[in-house]
This record gives structure tokens, sequence and C-alpha cells, in this order.
């Protein structure tokens, strides 16, 4: 073999083989790491999220809604945040959050090779998982594109997500994006959201001890909460703040300082003022612009409400409610309890945080000679006997019919082990001092108006929202009773009577074919009281009177009229409709009586007054239509006459407000419904008590007896903000001297009662000095010139 012959051909032939073998062998393995190398970056890269619209990235905001002077009183969120530019964001917070999750955020491209390779030798130094390398970046390319699912794929991904996103955005605007996105527990996103939710502040007021233990908690929320863990939120702090030293960021002397400062929590409250308003803006909100705008748009929702009468109409509904219910009955203790493992281990509040007027469930424990011993949580109280004394009136049953006749002694009431609930009603160093009570089963609602502008000022739509979310002053059609009266009287105003007209209150039967349907209108006191001004048929409340008179002007007219004061729901054509046998809603019925104390003028009941999106561009703004519907001359000659129900009817409770008051009770059959709406010149208000089923209230639940006093209460802790006004008298009301007997003019000297005219409804004609009145009524059943005017 030649000398220089390659050394290759040199070997052996089965050396060359052997060589050829391994080196297609190292080449395949090679194509197949290759391929599959590009297999699984294939299979990554098929479902990775497109960064195109990084730039424009909306996160989900929160939609807060706003009371009459703008204060915070529901939000709409699916995550609860508040944007905050990166230039609003404190710097010292913006320090703790690089120090202790990205120290070299800013040099980083959004991989910190550096920062993993330091962290696989600590993790390998101390035998586990001990420290991240997740950068800011990477964090904030999981929380806005990826599953939280810990896989090698979702990892890969998240890496390459990171470095796309360092080459789209600035590092100001990745940390703007991260700071605004991330999680702080408790619900808050967001370092806004944070700030509020711990601290109650805004971010502008945070300190450095404040900022840094909101930088400890993105990591891990629920462990590191100041809330649940303060020993391990502490820890945290700490560590946070000896990094930001490291880092640069402050001295050791601020580290110190900031560690010894005392941090005061905003704990969060289960309390919601406004729940049904709250939902009932929600429903128009959604129905408007949609659910993604209303729970991600972050709009801003400026309405109506005024917090401090929201606040008595829930304390006047709540205290009315129970009130009534004890006038119903006591149904009983609640459960039975074993008192030994209670006092071994009691559950509920700690005694701390019980205040006053609270209600509590609580157990009995014994039973001594003048009172009863209690525990509710580990508050232990005594209930005296006198403070239970309502519950002997009558043990009720589930059968409202089958009450227990015999009254039972204190003693018989409560035996240990019973689950009872209590009210404070005092505290002391010893324990407390409570008062027997219950959760009301029976409902009601109130709603308060601004009739000059049409503004819901205050809405409570039952007893408790958590129990029952259904809003009885906007769903519930119940029959308004003696409440839809002034309808009917205002009707008849309109059409040319007076409040001097006469109407016949006496039997009459209203035949039918079926001798079942035969219909024999009474009045509530079981008797009859002769002729009568229309005045005094609704000062008492009159029912046959008022039957006769609806007779006399028509059912079409008192519809038609209906229908213009904004009563949209469905009327009985029928002379029923004299007794508010028609359902309709609190909010209608308190809008109508709004006109009326409007002079006539109607402007739709409202509860949005503007809405703007998160730029503060106007969405929706309230635009004031005031419509004349009624006369200025009728609607005065109505509220007088609801002046005199308060004065001299049956709503005289409302005389303790002391200033102009015009309003009317309601009460139905078998006192299912109890109503009262009044009225001052600047609010009407409205409240409706029942039972969701249509069952009895009891016996002399009337409207003024069971609706009239919330009203009152309401009405008392408000109007002192409100200015003293009168009801304005139009220029074409005439003041003149009749007799009470006939409606007709009196004679000089001789007795008689002041009323008030429209103009041109007047009397003309003196009153005989000898009449039979009901002569005179058969002659002219309505007052001179009335007739006519009501045939019209």
């Amino acid at each position: 073999m030649p000398f220089d012959e390659p050394l290759f051909a040199r070997r052996p032939p089965a050396r060359r083989s052997r060589w050829r073998l391994a080196l297609l062998v190292l080449l395949a393995l090679a194509g197949l790491l290759a391929g599959i190398t590009a297999g699984v970056f294939w299979y990554v890269l098929q479902d990775m999220p497109s960064l195109d619209t990084l730039q424009e990235y909306q996160p989900s905001l929160v939609s807060r809604v706003y009371s009459d002077d703008r204060q915070i009183i529901g939000q709409y969120y699916v995550e609860r945040r508040i944007l905050t530019p990166l230039a609003d964001i404190p710097q010292n917070l913006i320090d703790a959050v690089v120090a202790v999750e990205d120290a070299r955020f800013f040099e980083h491209p959004g991989l910190d090779i550096i920062g993993i390779v330091r962290a696989v030798w600590t993790n390998l130094r101390r035998g586990g998982k001990v420290e991240g390398a997740s950068t800011i970046t990477q964090q904030l390319a999981r929380s806005l594109f990826l599953s939280p699912e810990r896989t090698y794929g979702r990892k890969f991904k998240e890496l390459i997500l990171a470095y796309k996103m360092e080459l789209i955005l600035s590092k100001e605007q990745i940390l703007d994006l991260y700071l605004n996105q991330i999680y702080f527990g408790q619900g808050a996103y967001g370092v806004g959201s944070a700030a509020q939710t711990y601290f109650g502040k805004p971010l502008a007021e945070l300190n450095l001890a404040e900022a840094a233990l909101l930088a400890g908690l993105p990591k891990s929320p629920n462990n590191y909460s100041p809330l649940r863990n303060p020993d391990r939120a502490k820890r945290r702090q700490e560590h946070v703040l000896a990094r930001m030293e490291e880092a640069g960021f402050i001295t050791a002397e601020e580290r110190q300082e900031a560690v010894a400062q005392e941090l005061s929590f905003s704990h969060p409250t289960s309390e919601q003022i406004a729940p049904y308003f709250i939902e009932y803006v929600r429903q128009h909100l959604v129905a408007t612009y949609g659910e993604s705008m209303v729970y991600k748009g972050g709009i801003e929702v400026f309405t109506t409400l005024n917090e401090a009468m929201q606040r008595a109409a829930e304390q006047a509904v709540r205290n009315g409610l129970r009130q009534l219910d004890k006038r119903q009955g006591w149904r009983g203790p609640i459960g039975k309890q074993d008192v030994t493992a209670l006092i071994d281990k009691p559950t509920g509040p700690p005694a701390d945080s019980v205040h006053e007027g609270d209600v509590l469930q609580g157990v009995v424990t014994k039973v001594a000679k003048d009172h009863v011993l209690v525990q509710a949580g580990t508050l232990v109280g005594k209930l005296a006997f006198d403070d239970m004394a309502w519950a002997r009136r009558r043990l009720r049953g589930k059968d409202p019919t089958k009450d227990v006749a015999v009254l039972p002694t204190v003693k018989q009431l409560l035996k240990p082990g019973d689950v009872i609930e209590v009210a404070v009603k005092k505290r002391d160093r010893e324990g407390a001092q409570f008062k027997l009570d219950q959760t009301p089963i029976v409902e009601g609602g109130l709603m308060a108006i601004d009739p000059r502008t049409g503004a819901i000022r205050a809405m409570v739509g039952g007893y408790d929202f958590t129990r029952s979310e259904y809003n009885r002053t906007v769903l519930a059609h119940r029959q308004p009773g003696s409440s839809f009266k002034p309808i009917i009287y205002a009707t008849a105003l309109d059409v040319g009577l007076s409040p001097a007209t006469l109407v016949v209150d006496a039997p009459v039967v209203y035949e039918n074919e079926d001798p079942e349907k035969t219909w024999k209108p009474e009045n509530y006191e079981k008797k009859f009281f002769g002729i009568i001004s229309l005045r005094e048929a609704l000062i008492h409340s009159r029912n046959v009177a008022t039957v006769r008179l609806l007779e006399k002007i028509g059912v079409r007219k008192v519809v038609d009229f209906s229908r213009t004061l904004g009563i949209a729901s469905p009327l009985n054509q029928d002379l029923s409709l004299a007794l508010g046998s028609s359902g309709v809603t609190l909010l209608e019925l308190t809008a109508a009586y709004g006109i009326f104390a409007n002079q006539g003028l109607q402007l739709e009941p409202y509860s949005i007054a503007v809405v703007q999106d998160n730029g503060g561009q106007m969405l929706e703004q309230k635009l004031f239509e005031p419509k004349q519907v009624v006369s200025r001359e009728t609607s005065y000659l109505i509220t007088n006459m609801m002046e005199d129900v308060i004065q001299k009817g049956t709503g005289q409770l409302a005389r303790s407000i002391e200033r102009p008051v015009a309003g009317k009770t309601g009460t139905t059959n078998d006192y299912t419904d109890a109503w009262f709406i009044g009225y001052t010149p600047n609010l009407v208000v409205g409240v409706w008590v029942g039972f969701d089923d249509v069952r009895t209230l009891g016996e002399t639940e009337s409207g003024a007896h069971a609706a009239l006093p919330i009203w009152v209460e309401f009405m008392q802790a408000v109007l002192p903000s409100l200015p003293v006004m009168p009801f304005e008298i139009p220029d074409d009301i005439q003041f003149v001297k009749v007799d009470p007997n006939t409606g007709l003019l009196t004679d000089e000297g001789q007795p008689g009662t002041v009323e008030i005219f429209a103009k041109g409804t007047e009397p003309t004609e003196s009153a005989p000095q000898h009449v039979d009145p009901t002569d005179f009524y058969k002659l002219d059943q309505f007052g001179e010139g009335a007739a006519a005017a009501a045939q019209r």
C-alpha cells in the first residue's frame, strides 16, 4: 500500500465500518433531537397567545357607584381593581416591589440568567425549593396569558412571552401593567385596590412601612395576609425592607424606623348600604351597556341616593318591622344546644366586638328567680323578665289561627339550652343586659323621592337583602287600599267638584245575577255617616262615600287620570277601584303623590344622574323634562285635603312632624297590606308593610298602625336637614265661607266653615235658612254647577 494513501484508507475494513456506523448513529440522534426540539417548539407555540394588542391592553376594572355627595356606595366587578398610572404610584411602593420580586428588573431582558443560577444554587444548598427566579415580566406574562398550572410547557411559554414582551414594551410600561394587574389577596387586584382594602386610604397616602407590607403580599396573598396571619405578614414586611436596604433604595435607619412602626389595618365589613338600590341600578346598567362593560369596564355611576336618608330609611324599616313582629307574638326558641358544650367551647363574635343595639343569637344557660342567663358567643348577660314580657302576649304557632289562648308565665317560656335571639340593651364590666328579640318574617318597603326633581333619595326593598333580593318597592304589585283614594278624589276635583261637594255615605247594594257576587261595601267602623263633604269623606276614609263618588264621576275617568299620574299597572274597570283593589307598586304610588306635592308637575323617578366611562367621557346624563300633567289648582286642593287627613283623620300620628305635611293611610281587606304615603313640598315618602304570601298582618294592623310609624320615624330623622316649606297656594284658589250642610255660601253673621275652591267652582248662592240636607242632596248630588262638570 503506497505511503501517501489516506490514513482512513489504511485502516482495516472492519474498523472503517464501525466508524461509519457510529457516525451515522450520532447524526441520526442529532437529527432526532433536533426533530424533537422542533416538535416541542412547534407544539408549544401552536397556542401561544398573541401580543399584538398588548400596547392597548385594558385590565378588568371595577365599576363604582356613588351617592349624591360622591361617596362610593357600591361596586360591580369581576376583579376588584382601581387603575392607577405608574406616575401616581408612590416611589417607595415601586422600589419595594422591585426589591423583593426582581431586584435586577431594569437590567435583564425579561429572563434573569443570574437570578436563575442563584436560585438553583440556593435550592441545591438547602435541599428544596427555597427561592424562585421568575422576573416581574414573567409574572406579568403568566397573569395575563397563561393558566396557573405548574408544567414545563407553561414555564417554557412564560419565558418566551416574557422575552417578547420586553421587545414590545418599555420597562415602565411593564411595571405599570404589573402593579395594576397582580393579585394582593382579599379580592384586591392592583396596588390601588390593595391600599384601600388593607389600609382604607389612597395610594398617595401610603408610608414606607405600609408600602413594604403590600409589596410582600403577591408572593402568597393568603399566607402573608395581615388580617389572617399578622405575625407572618410582619416577618414578610421585614424581609421586604431588608431587600430594599440591600438594593440601596433605603438606608438602615429608614428600615429600622419602618420596622418599628405600628400599622393600623382596615378590616373588611359585611355591611352594605342600599343593597336593593345598588341592584336596581345594576339592572339598568346591564340592560343599557351589557355585562362586560358593567363588570369589567370601570364605569363611574353617579346616583341620586342620599346616604344619610338611606341609613335612616333602613333603620326605620328595621325598627318598624321588629315592633310589628313582636305584636304578632313570639314564635318560640329557634333551636336547642348542649349548654355544657357551649360553656367549654363558646362560638360566636368576641365580646369586644359587640355594641349596644346589636342583635345576637344566644343560648339560655340558666333560668333564675327574676332573670335568665344567656351566653351569646363569648358574651354572657342577663335577660330580665321585664325585657321578655312581650312574649307572654301570645305564644304563636306556625298556624296563626291556632294561637295559644292561655298566657304562659315568663319562666315557662324558656329553658336551659334554648337558642334565642337577644338585643344588647346595655354593656358593662360584668357582661351585658339583654332584651328578648326575634327576626321578623313580615316584609316592608320604603321609597323616598324628591318631587321637585324625581330623584330617588332612599330605597328599602325588604327587611334583609341577604334573606331575599326581591325588591318590593318596584316589583311587588300590592293592593293599595285607601291610599288609592286621593287619586279618585283628585279626579273628582279635576272635573269640577270641590272639597265642599256633598256625597252620601249610606248603605248601597250592587246586585249581580250571581247572588254570591252581590256587593255591599262597608266602612271601616261598620256604620254610615249620611251626607258628608268630599273633604270629610277623605279625611276619615269613608269607603261607601268613595264608591258612590266613583260611580258618579265614572271609572274610566279615574283610570285615565291614574295613567296621567304615571301608574302603569293594570287597574280594575269596576267600582272596587274605589277601595284600592288593583295592585300597584310602591314606586308608582309614591311618584303619583309626588305630582301633587310638586303642583302638578311630573318628573319621572330616576336613580342615575350621570354615567361616565373609565376615561371620564359622558355615557349618560339625566335631563329634566317636567310636564304639567295635573293643574296646580287640583294639586293644591287634594294636598290641602290630605293635610287634614294628618290633622284630623287617620294620619294623626304624623302631626308630630310639626311642619306642612299631607298624606293618606291605606289598609286592605283582612289587613293583608298596610300603606302610608305622605309628603312635604320637598320630599315624598311611601311605606308598605305586608307578607310576601299575602296573609293577614293581624287585627288592627292598619296603615296607621303598621306603616305610618315607619314613615314618621324616617321623616323625623331626615327632615331637619331640609328647609321648612309651605305648600304654595296657586293664584286661582278661592277661600270662601260655606255652610257645611249644603256646601253653599253662608250669609254674613251666619255660622260656617272656610273652604277652598278652584276659581269658577265656588258656590254663588246662599244656603237657605231652613233646609233638610237630605232634600238638598236629592236636588243636586254634587252641589251647584258640579253635576254638569262631572258628566263632561
